[in-house]
């Protein structure tokens, strides 16, 4: 059902990590729900891909694609009637829609399109790849971190999406981040 795809409303800040893999997002993710005393939606693929690993040894594959969107925003939904401050969302459809368009159908669902485009947030933070590669189960392509960077802030410029490009350590990702979302804040 189209309703599974789509956003419900919130009273609060919507910002989304958003880039490759291995770049970073998980990770500032928590360290912003933490500062901020609020939840934070994690990547919804990352445990139906694990389970998928375990119980068949197979990675994600393009039917994958839509389960994993429609999971992603049940908890997104859920969670976000959880705080009335910011959601820090782990990903979004339009991560979804990336990599559906580079690694896996070259083209995109119409439903995960539709959503990935209509579904809004108030700020994106485009972490890039100079974090170390961390290999596991599901990361497959460290080779590719570049392309799939410039897939991904390609796709937020398409879309004239508000974004923030993260660089640098642990440290200084979070403060960049902090400052953006304090902004925003303020605006409320």
């Amino acid at each position: 059902m189209e309703k599974d795809y789509q956003q419900d409303p919130a009273d609060c800040i919507k910002v989304v990590l958003f880039g490759p893999e291995s770049s970073g997002k998980t990770t500032l993710s928590r360290q912003l729900a933490r500062y901020y005393h609020s939840v934070w939606v994690p990547e919804f693929a990352r445990d139906y891909l694990q389970e998928k690993w375990n119980n068949e040894r197979k990675t994600c594959e393009a039917n994958d694609l839509l389960p994993i969107a429609r999971g992603q925003m049940k908890l997104e939904n859920a969670l976000s009637k959880k705080t009335d401050s910011v959601l820090i969302c782990d990903t979004d459809l339009l991560e979804t829609k990336v990599y559906s368009e580079t690694c896996y159908l070259k083209t995109c669902d119409p439903l995960l399109e539709k959503y990935a485009v209509k579904n809004t947030y108030d700020l994106y933070f485009l972490t890039y790849i100079d974090t170390p590669w961390e290999a596991d189960d599901l990361r497959d392509k460290p080779e590719e971190r570049l392309a799939m960077f410039n897939a991904f802030q390609d796709e937020l410029i398409k879309y004239n999406r508000p974004y923030v490009l993260l660089k640098g350590d642990k440290k200084t990702r979070l403060a960049t981040a902090i400052k953006h979302i304090d902004q925003l804040l303020n605006k409320k």
